[in-house]
């Protein structure tokens, strides 16, 4: 009995703990559109990326974030194959059009300007 106790007492405290960090504010947000997420430094990122369209969503820490004067430049690499694409301010995201080669396994890699000073860099592996 005394050792049910004892158990009981450990999962208890353990669930206050979990409870406490997420009253804290767990800081991770997650892919709210569907991409793959990236939480950084100085912001989180999300990449949506589709053959015909690539959108970035730079959030500061899950709050939106003023992109009016924001871009960035993605590198796709998939195998020896490589390709830059510049995206634009496009209301909450920055995006590009155009004729993509994403599969599963491109990986991307992203520098995101903002008033023309770097804001950060991030790493993507499509699935």
């Amino acid at each position: 009995m005394k050792k049910h106790f004892i158990a009981l007492a450990i999962a208890a405290a353990f669930s206050l703990i979990g409870a406490a960090a997420i009253a804290a504010g767990d800081h991770h947000h997650g892919a709210s559109q569907g991409g793959v997420f990236v939480a950084g430094k100085e912001a989180d990122y999300e990449l949506v990326a589709k053959p015909e369209v690539i959108r970035l969503y730079v959030t500061d820490h899950g709050k939106p974030r003023d992109l009016s004067k924001a871009s960035a430049r993605l590198t796709l690499l998939d195998g020896s194959e490589k390709q830059e694409v510049e995206l634009k301010p496009a209301g909450d995201r920055l995006e590009a059009s155009g004729t993509f080669k994403v599969v599963a396994g491109t990986k991307a890699v992203a520098v995101v300007s903002d008033g023309g000073k770097t804001l950060g860099t991030a790493r993507f592996t499509l699935k």
